[in-house]
């Protein structure tokens, strides 16, 4: 079962968004939308409104070493989402090739630590107080974008929506994605589509 057609999908979480930066490629391979410094620019300021305060990548002052971190970040992230959905499998695009678990909550803690937070309380008129956990001190830029991808990644790993979350195992598809129906098995439907017409392909040669 499938979300009905005018139903218009929001962002995933902003950790599930950083897993999904590995994708099918459209020819049969795996592409990298975070392969340069210009892609995890462009990958930032696609989810601004996500990292609140512009933590640097966004303003392109984003330089080789924090892309190689961030890059390690989603490698460790993309290990826990696996083991998060076992017993079933993973992603196909990186299943033979995984971190290690302790590297993995390792990689996430320190990226959490380069920015201690502190909760800010805000009262607006009319409006209830709400907390919000903001750097204790000036932060650099990279610092900043790690330890906020680190600090979602851990929010998304302890909260509710880890629950539903699945593999799509659809012909060509290595997307993690999060159930929001009890039949659901794709992450959408052109993906149940090809997977029908594989089973269907598959029955055929069986009788054959």
């Amino acid at each position: 079962m499938e979300a009905p057609p005018s139903a218009v999908p929001a962002a995933p979480p902003l950790a599930l968004d950083l897993a999904l930066t590995i994708r099918h490629d459209g020819r049969g391979g795996v592409a990298d939308d975070l392969g340069d410094i210009a892609g995890l620019t462009a990958w930032v300021q696609r989810r601004a409104g996500a990292f609140g305060p512009a933590p640097g990548a966004d303003r392109g002052t984003a330089d080789p070493a924090t892309l190689g971190q961030v890059r390690e970040l989603r490698a460790a992230l993309r290990a826990l989402l696996a083991r998060a959905v076992r017993p079933a499998a993973p992603s196909p695009a990186d299943a033979d090739r995984l971190m290690p678990v302790p590297d993995a909550l390792a990689v996430l803690n320190t990226a959490a630590r380069r920015v201690p937070t502190v909760p800010v309380l805000r009262w607006p008129e009319g409006d209830r107080p709400a907390a919000r956990h903001l750097p204790a001190a000036p932060a650099e830029p990279g610092d900043l974008l790690l330890a906020t991808l680190a600090s979602a990644a851990a929010d998304f790993l302890t909260g509710p929506d880890l629950a539903r979350l699945r593999a799509c195992h659809a012909p060509r598809c290595v997307r993690y994605f999060l159930k929001d129906h009890p039949r659901q098995e794709w992450c959408k439907p052109s993906c149940g589509n090809r997977a029908r017409v594989a089973r269907h392909h598959e029955r055929h040669r069986a009788a054959g």
